[in-house]
Formats: structure tokens, sequence, C-alpha cells
């Protein structure tokens, strides 16, 4: 089901698809800090954000895609493409 289209919607979709408690990300970072993020109080560093989706078990460019997408599966096509496309542009290699 297509959901709000924000790092934290879908950072609050993936931490409950996979069954975590705010709590669960202690070791990365603080409930308060998951609870801002969540609610998009603050917005996260790389580094930050690569450690909250070791925890998630999903790479960072899955919870963007999530995020840019809101979990529809035909704009992750699309968006998936324009990457490539995009990538291939900027390192010469098609």
């Amino acid at each position: 089901m297509p959901t709000k289209r924000s790092l934290p919607a879908a950072l609050k979709l993936a931490r409950k698809a996979r069954g975590l408690s705010q709590e669960a990300f202690a070791d990365v970072s603080s409930r308060t800090y998951m609870s801002t993020l969540e609610r998009g109080m603050k917005s996260p560093t790389l580094n930050k954000l690569t450690a909250i989706c070791q925890v998630l078990s999903v790479h960072p460019m899955t919870l963007l895609a999530l995020s840019y997408t809101g979990g529809n599966a035909g704009e992750l096509d699309i968006l998936l493409a324009k990457i490539r496309r995009e990538f291939g542009t900027l390192t010469g290699k098609s």
C-alpha cells in the first residue's frame, strides 16, 4: 500500500515492517533521535542513515527509493531506470 513520500514515512514504514521498536536502534541512536527523524524534525547525515539501515538490514538506497516512491512498485521501476541513465551519464558507463 502506497504511503506518504518522505524519508520520515519510509523510515517508520521500514522499521515497522521489520518489527523493530525505536529502542532497537540503541546501538546507533537514541529513541528520542529516532522519534525526531520519524516525525521529520531532523534529517540524518549519510553516516547516520547508513548505520540506521544496517539495523534495518536494508541498503540506504532502498530506504531512499521507498522515500521517493511511497512504496509504489511501478514508480520504483521508473525511478531505477532514471537512476541507471543518470549514473551512466555521470560515469560515462552506460
